[in-house]
C-alpha cells in the first residue's frame, strides 16, 4: 500500500544534458557482470542435490510379484513404468532348490511373513544420478542393483543369513543400509559398486533403519520373532531382543543402545510391546516417534531426556478380530511419516483397515479413511501429501496433510508395501530390456 503524500503544483524547466557514450570496455565490462549474474542465478535454481536432469517420482514396491511401479511424486501420482525386480528369477530358484538349508527358509518366509506368497522386493531407493534402482528382495536374502535403462542387474549383494528386509540411504545418496533378519546384522554397502563398507550386530531382527545427524548415525530396530503364535502377553519373553542400535555411520562402533521395554514400564505402560516397529523423527531429530507390535497407536520419545512423553491410543476398527495371531507379523498398525514442517504425523492403521493424520501437538487423529490393510506411509515430493500403500486393494493413495482427506489413488501391482521418493532421467519411461 502507498503511503499519501502532499504534492505543490510547481513549473518544471527541463535542461537537455548530453549523456555521454559509453566506451567499447565499458560496454565490455556491463556484458560480463550480466553473464555472471545470469550464471550465478542459472546455480541457485538447479537442485542442490545433484538431481538436475532428473525428474523425481516414487518407487511402489510390490513384494508379492516382484516388480516395482514408478509413478510421479505428486500431483495425481500417475504411473510413469513399471521394473521388473527379479530379471535373475530362474538362476535365484535354481541355486535355492539345490540347497536344502536355504529351501527351508525359502518355504519359512513364503508361510511366515509372506502369507502364503514369495517376497520378492521389501525397499528400494535410487542411485544419486538415477540410473539405477537399488532393493531388497527378502526371499532371495540379497540387495540388487536394477540398471534403470536396460532393467539388468548391476550387481547382487547376498546378504548374511537368510533374508533381507527393510533398508536406508544415507543423506548424501551414497550408502544403503540393509537388515539382514536372520543374522542379527545390518550390512552398509556403496549404492553405486555394492561393496559393503560396513556392518554391526543388532537386536533380534533387525528391522526399521534411519540415517540421523546428517548421516553420522545410524539407528537399527530389532522387532524380535514375530512369526510365532506365541502371541499372548505372557509369552512375550519369548520374542527375542528386541532394542534400538545407534551406531557411528563412518567406524559402525555401537554409540547407544535403547530398550524401550523400561522407558515404557516407566511411563506406565506395561501393557505395550517394546518391539519398535515404522518410526519417524522431528525435522530437529529431538522428538520419536514410533508404532510398537501389537499395538493401534504411536509413542512419543523424547530423543535428550531419553524417556517415553507421551502414548496416543488410535481407534479401533471394530470388525477387526482381537486374535492377535490373526495380525499379520505382529503388526496392528504398521506405517508412519511426518509432514515437512514437523506438525502432522501420517499412520496407517493396518489391520484396522484405515489410515489417518494425527495433529502432533495435540495427538488428536483426524479423519479415519478407509484403506485396505495400509502397509506404509511416506510423504509426497511437495510435502502435501501422506501417501499410504493399500497392500489389501494393490493400490497407493494419497491423503492431504492439511484436511485429513484422500485426495488420489492409483493402481499397482501385487501387495505393495514400502514406497519411496527417488529419481529417474528425466525422458524415462521404463527399462529397455527384461
Amino acid at each position: 500500500m502507498s503511503l499519501p503524500t502532499s504534492r505543490r503544483s510547481r513549473r518544471i524547466v527541463s535542461v537537455r544534458v548530453p549523456r555521454p557514450r559509453p566506451s567499447l570496455r565499458a560496454l565490455s565490462a556491463l556484458a560480463a557482470a550480466f553473464a555472471l549474474a545470469s550464471a550465478s542465478s542459472a546455480t541457485a535454481a538447479a537442485p542442490s542435490d545433484g538431481t538436475s536432469g532428473l525428474k523425481e517420482v516414487m518407487f511402489v514396491g510390490n513384494n508379492w510379484d516382484g516388480t516395482a511401479d514408478v509413478i510421479a511424486s505428486r500431483g495425481d501420482f500417475a504411473k510413469i513404468g513399471r521394473i521388473n525386480v527379479i530379471p535373475d528369477k530362474d538362476q535365484r530358484l535354481r541355486e535355492i532348490y539345490l540347497n536344502p538349508v536355504k529351501l527351508i527358509y525359502f518355504l519359512g518366509i513364503r508361510n511366515g511373513p509372506g502369507e502364503g506368497h514369495d517376497q520378492f522386493v521389501d525397499d528400494m531407493y535410487s542411485t544419486p544420478d538415477g540410473s539405477a534402482m537399488v532393493a531388497s528382495r527378502p526371499s532371495f536374502a540379497d540387495v540388487v542393483s536394477i540398471d534403470l535403462a536396460t532393467g539388468r542387474i548391476n550387481w547382487r549383494f547376498p546378504v548374511s543369513g537368510y533374508r533381507s528386509d527393510h533398508m536406508a540411504v544415507s543423506p548424501d545418496g551414497t550408502r544403503v543400509a540393509v537388515s539382514a533378519s536372520t543374522s542379527n546384522t545390518v550390512h552398509v554397502l556403496d549404492i553405486r559398486t555394492g561393496k559393503q563398507v560396513g556392518t554391526f550386530k543388532t537386536g533380534d531382527k533387525p528391522h526399521e533403519n534411519v540415517f540421523t545427524d546428517g548421516g553420522k548415525h545410524l539407528w537399527n530396530m530389532s522387532i524380535g520373532e514375530v512369526n510365532t503364535a506365541l502371541d499372548d502377553p505372557a509369552w512375550d519373553w519369548t520374542k527375542g531382543d528386541r532394542r534400538i542400535t545407534v551406531v557411528d555411520a563412518t567406524t559402525f562402533k555401537e554409540v547407544r543402545v535403547i530398550d524401550m521395554r523400561g522407558r515404557l514400564d516407566a511411563f506406565g505402560r506395561k501393557d505395550l510391546s517394546d518391539a519398535v516397529r515404522p518410526v519417524a523423527f522431528t525435522p530437529d531429530e529431538s522428538k520419536l516417534y514410533f508404532q510398537v507390535s501389537f499395538f493401534n497407536g504411536i509413542v512419543e520419545y523424547d530423543v535428550a531426556s531419553d524417556r517415553i512423553t507421551s502414548v496416543k491410543t488410535l481407534p479401533k476398527n471394530p470388525g477387526t478380530s482381537e486374535d492377535r495371531t490373526t495380525w499379520v507379523n505382529d503388526s496392528r498398525h504398521h506405517g508412519m511419516s511426518m509432514n515437512p514442517a514437523g506438525d502432522k504425523l501420517c499412520v496407517a492403521g493396518t489391520m484396522d483397515d484405515y489410515a489417518t493424520i494425527v495433529d502432533r501437538a495435540t495427538l488428536q487423529e483426524g479423519p479415519l479413511v478407509t484403506a485396505s490393510k495400509p502397509y506404509w506411509a511416506t510423504v509426497s515430493g511437495d510435502g502435501t501429501s501422506c501417501v499410504i500403500s493399500e497392500s489389501g486393494a494393490d493400490r497407493v493413495t494419497a491423503i492431504d496433510f492439511a484436511t485429513g482427506r484422500k485426495v488420489a489413488s492409483v493402481a499397482v501391482g501385487d501387495h505393495p508395501q514400502r514406497v519411496r521418493i527417488a529419481h529417474v532421467a528425466a525422458d524415462w519411461t521404463g527399462p529397455g530390456a527384461g
